[in-house]
């Protein structure tokens, strides 16, 4: 299980444990966070989405955040 802090995301680096057309190592290159509602605050832990570009092909790829903390599918860093 990676720990993962929301409110660090950004930009963080991920190394995919099975190299798909090229594809293994990732930045996180956007976070989505909810709609928010007016008058709603909204807080870095209500992050919905990241979108994670490929640095090879720069390909991109919207996931669930919480995807990242599978160890057997994401490892944290470029290993």
């Amino acid at each position: 299980m990676n720990l993962i802090q929301p409110n660090k995301l950004m930009l963080s680096k991920w190394t995919a444990v099975e190299v798909v057309a090229k594809q293994k190592h990732f930045l996180v290159s956007k976070v989505y966070l909810p709609e928010q509602q007016e008058g709603q605050l909204v807080m870095s832990a209500q992050v919905e989405f990241v979108e994670l570009e490929a640095v090879y092909s720069k390909a991109k790829r919207k996931i669930a955040w919480r995807e990242l903390a599978d160890t057997t599918m994401w490892k944290q860093g470029w290993v």
